[in-house]
């Protein structure tokens, strides 16, 4: 009874449980456990701000937040097993293993970046950007890069490719799909993310895949796509995404989600897993939705609802509103923001574009789905109320 909550990961998800958890009136034990030895910090910042050198490390709450609110952060702690049957977590700091006892345990591990399949760990010049280190290094080497290729045109791509931009070295990205951002947003919106890399002059190759990393002498050198060309590169940027590892679950008897509906640890509707008093939230969760329909996603503000939900679970309080999905990128001076859960493949409806500035509607069966927007804070942000209940994407067409 006296166990107290323990959260492993100490990233978003994490601090903002642990926050919620003392804001509702928890007065119990916290133990926040994260792998990285740095306290608490904001991922968004690393493959914009922090890669640019418009900031470095941009913590979550300041040192002495912990200490007044009495959560007990150890960091540089990696959790390498977990015992649901003795409520106990094993752990490894400095080499040395114990365990931690735990009521209530919540995971929040996050996702760790995907490699370039094949390409040894210790080749030079090959980057990827999920922690501070990995954005620090990719400024460090922007600073006397040649060219720059970027494989992958999602998020991480696009923002690490105009972060490089900013320090005038030459890029070349690289994506399979016809546009950038074309899962998250579709083709048609993805042709206006286009004309901003454009007019960046980032070289965008797009519909094509990388089949090779030339290493020579240890370092990149160049990669070969997919049609036989090849891109000279002394500095190769690897943002094909990521994905929870989850190997600290071997044997816990935690189940885990089909690789179908996105992997990741399985969760209902409140992040409650398949082991009595153990939780689940953040990138690492798969949740159910309303419907009883599983789904892991990857955004920012998704993982602030999950540490809501969670906590006012624990917490024995009921949540009556959840808010509209929302993510955003920041890119060569535009914010980009989309509102609610359009399809790639919904309608869209294009209602302001001054050819770099836009907002689109989506829509699905004449239901607005979602909005987009880059440029346009202020008129995205007044569409929010319209996403809450179901609403004819024809009334704000006739506005």
């Amino acid at each position: 009874m006296n166990d107290p909550i323990v959260i492993v990961g100490a990233g978003l998800g994490g601090v903002r449980l642990a926050e919620n958890l003392r804001n509702g009136g928890h007065t119990g034990g916290i133990v926040l456990l994260g792998q990285e030895t740095h306290p608490p910090y904001d991922r968004p910042p690393l493959s914009k701000s922090v890669v640019t050198g418009h900031s470095e490390r941009v913590d979550l709450k300041p040192a002495e937040f912990y200490t007044e609110q009495d959560i007990d952060l150890r960091t540089g702690t990696r959790v390498v097993a977990v015992n649901p049957d003795a409520h106990t977590v094993t752990v490894e700091c400095g080499g040395q293993r114990s365990d931690v006892a735990y009521g209530t345990l919540v995971l929040a591990t996050g996702l760790v970046a995907r490699r370039f399949p094949g390409l040894a760990d210790d080749v030079s010049g090959v980057h990827v950007i999920r922690t501070i280190e990995d954005a620090l290094a990719l400024r460090e080497a922007a600073g006397t890069a040649k060219h720059a290729a970027v494989i992958g045109a999602g998020f991480i791509g696009c923002e690490v490719a105009a972060s490089l931009r900013e320090h005038d070295v030459p890029v070349t990205l690289i994506e399979p799909t016809p546009t950038p951002l074309a899962v998250a947003i579709g083709a048609r919106m993805g042709q206006m993310v286009t004309r901003l890399h454009v007019e960046a002059d980032v070289d965008l190759r797009t519909g094509i895949g990388v089949d090779e990393i030339v290493v020579e002498d240890g370092a990149a050198s160049a990669v070969v796509l997919s049609d036989g060309s090849r891109v000279d590169a002394d500095v190769v940027v690897v943002g094909i995404g990521g994905y929870p590892e989850l190997g600290y679950l071997d044997g816990s008897g935690i189940e885990l989600a089909p690789r179908s509906s996105g992997g990741g640890i399985a969760c209902n509707g409140v992040g409650r897993t398949s082991v009595p008093d153990v939780y689940a939230l953040g990138d690492a969760a798969n949740w159910a939705d309303a419907h009883g329909d599983h789904h892991r996603v990857e955004h920012w503000n998704h993982v602030v609802d999950h540490a809501a939900l969670v906590a006012a679970e624990l917490l024995g309080h009921a949540i009556t509103h959840q808010s509209v999905p929302y993510f955003w990128s920041d890119q060569f001076g535009l914010k980009i923001q989309m509102l609610g859960s359009p399809h790639p493949d919904d309608e869209v409806h294009v209602v302001d574009d001054d050819g770099r500035k836009f907002l689109a509607y989506y829509s699905r069966d004449g239901v607005l789905t979602g909005v987009i927007g880059a440029g346009r804070v202020g008129k995205l942000m007044k569409t929010r109320q319209y996403l809450q209940t179901p609403t004819p994407v024809s009334a704000l067409l006739d506005q």
